[in-house]
C-alpha cells in the first residue's frame, strides 16, 4: 500500500525504495506528516514524504489521500529542530490534564512547493497549544485570493478553563468570524482586524486592542516568506481571507490544491470559520 514518487526514488536509489516497497524498511503504523494522525501501510495508502535539508534527509509517512509522494527541500536547521521534535515526542510522558491558550505562537517558518507554512509540532502535554499558519492561494469566483489558514496543535481553551474543551472556534467567533461553508465565497471584512505586512514578508495578524489601536493576536518568530503571486494578490485586494480550523483538521498541505480540498471537507463539517482582514504594510 506504499508509494514512493520517481522524485523520492532517484533521491533515495532504487535499492533502498524496492526495500521500502517490499515492506524490508517501512513501518507497519505511523503518524501522517500532514494530518497528524495515525496511519497504516498495512490497510491503507501510504505516500512517502522526503524532507531534505543541506546536509539532512529525513523520510516520513503520510495518508496518500492528504499528500502525494514527494521530496519536500527545507532548511537544514529547520529540519533538525523536526528530528528534534520527533525524538522527544517518542519519549511517553507522564499523563497531565491539557492546558489550552486562546494565543500563541508558531514554529519556524518552512517553505513547501506553492503553499507556504508555519507549521507547528504538537505541544507537550501540560503546555499551550501552538498555532500553525499556512499561506495560500484559494480560488474565490475564479480569482486567486491570498490566504491564511491558522490550525492549533491542540484544543485551545477560555481563560481558566483547564478542562480540555476545544473551544477556538467559539473564541474567534465571538471576535467576529463567522462560520464558513462556502470556500468558493469571500467572506465579509472584519473591522479592527488586519495583517501586517513588511518589506513583502507576514510578520503579524492584529487584532484590535482594548485601549485602542491594535495589538498582535499572532506573530511570526521569524518573518514568513510568501510566494511572489500570493504577495501579488494580498496587494491587488488589499486584504486577506484567513481561515481558521481545529486541531488536526485541515493538516501541513504543501500544495494549494490539497489545501483548498482540506477547507473545503472542513467546511462542509462545520469546523472552519473566516473573515476578510485588510492589508496593513507593504
Amino acid at each position: 500500500m506504499l508509494d514512493v514518487s520517481d522524485e523520492v526514488r532517484s533521491e533515495i536509489g532504487d535499492d533502498e525504495a524496492d526495500r521500502l516497497l517490499g515492506g524490508d524498511h517501512a513501518p507497519d503504523t505511523y503518524e501522517c506528516t500532514s494530518c497528524r494522525t495515525a496511519g497504516d501501510t498495512m490497510v491503507e495508502p501510504t505516500s512517502t514524504v522526503l524532507f531534505i535539508g543541506d546536509e539532512t534527509a529525513v523520510l516520513a509517512f503520510a495518508h496518500s489521500r492528504c499528500i502525494p509522494s514527494q521530496v519536500v527541500p527545507v532548511s537544514e536547521e529547520q529540519l533538525l529542530g523536526a528530528v528534534r521534535s520527533i525524538n522527544q515526542a517518542q519519549v511517553p510522558a507522564p499523563a497531565q490534564p491539557p492546558v489550552p491558550a486562546p494565543v500563541a505562537q508558531p514554529a519556524p517558518v518552512v517553505p513547501a512547493p506553492e503553499a507556504v507554512q508555519a507549521p507547528a509540532a504538537p505541544a507537550p502535554a501540560g503546555q499551550a497549544a501552538v498555532l500553525g499558519i499556512t499561506c495560500g492561494l484559494v480560488m474565490h469566483g475564479g480569482t486567486g485570493h491570498a490566504a491564511l489558514v491558522v490550525e492549533p496543535t491542540g484544543p485551545v481553551g477560555r481563560p481558566g478553563n483547564t478542562s480540555g474543551t476545544d473551544e477556538f472556534l467559539s473564541l474567534l467567533q465571538d471576535a467576529g468570524f463567522q462560520p464558513l461553508t462556502d470556500i468558493d465565497a469571500t467572506p465579509a471584512q472584519l473591522s479592527g482586524w488586519s495583517v501586517l505586512m513588511v518589506m513583502g514578508q507576514l510578520h503579524a495578524i492584529l487584532q484590535p486592542a482594548a485601549a485602542g489601536g491594535s495589538t498582535g493576536w499572532w506573530q511570526a518568530h521569524q518573518p514568513l516568506q510568501v510566494t511572489d503571486a500570493w504577495r501579488v494578490a494580498a496587494g491587488k485586494q488589499a486584504e486577506v481571507t484567513m481561515y481558521a480550523v481545529p486541531a488536526g483538521t485541515v493538516g501541513r498541505q504543501p500544495r494549494e490544491d490539497l489545501l483548498r480540498v482540506a477547507l473545503e471537507r472542513a467546511a462542509a463539517q462545520g469546523q472552519v470559520v473566516g473573515a476578510s482582514l485588510p492589508l496593513a504594510g507593504t
